[in-house]
């Protein structure tokens, strides 16, 4: 949708230079996530952004998870198993950390989407029903089924996000306190 102060939706403003066509509609949804999230966590005080009202994931969890899912469900598509690194990573989504402002959640995400960004523009559209494993368990995919998980699964905490966001702002400072943060 576009209203008169916005421009239009990413995948309103034409191809993603040298990422297949095929790949499109994922190279839009990341790009659309991203603007969204920054959009939504823009009216929120920094010290929101952990709150838990109810006892929901933070608005800080859903930032991250979306980070840790892009990246991966790509190194899944690339064929590798997750690091170590990833795994702690995957461990802290979510725990308070008063480093991890706006400002430096909002960039590690921007960064991942530009790393998946990249790699889109590397794969080649004939590999995209060859089968991939997922987790420990190996469980098999394809590589096209962890891309548009990659896409759809970061949608749906955007979505998560958007309420949460709303829903601590709408706290306002007075009630935050009463919020649980870890």
């Amino acid at each position: 949708m576009m209203n008169q102060n916005s421009s239009p939706e990413v995948w309103m403003r034409g191809p993603v230079e040298d990422v297949p066509a095929l790949l499109q509609p994922v190279a839009h949804a990341l790009l659309q996530m991203t603007e969204d999230v920054e959009k939504y966590i823009a009216p929120l005080d920094g010290s929101l952004l952990w709150l838990r009202p109810e006892n929901t994931a933070s608005v800080a969890f859903h930032i991250q998870h979306i980070g840790g899912v892009i990246d991966r469900m790509f190194t899944y598509a690339d064929d590798r198993p997750l690091s170590e690194a990833q795994f702690d990573y995957l461990s802290n989504e979510g725990v308070f950390n008063p480093e991890l402002t706006k400002d430096v959640l909002l960039s590690e995400l921007k960064r991942r989407v530009a790393g998946a960004i990249g790699a889109l523009k590397t794969i080649d559209v004939a590999e995209l029903g060859r089968v991939r494993f997922l987790g420990r368990k190996r469980i098999p995919t394809t590589l096209i089924g962890l891309l548009f998980h990659a896409a759809e699964h970061s949608q749906r905490h955007v979505g998560q996000l958007l309420v949460t966001a709303r829903w601590v702002r709408a706290l306002g400072a007075t009630e935050a306190g009463e919020c649980a943060i870890r």
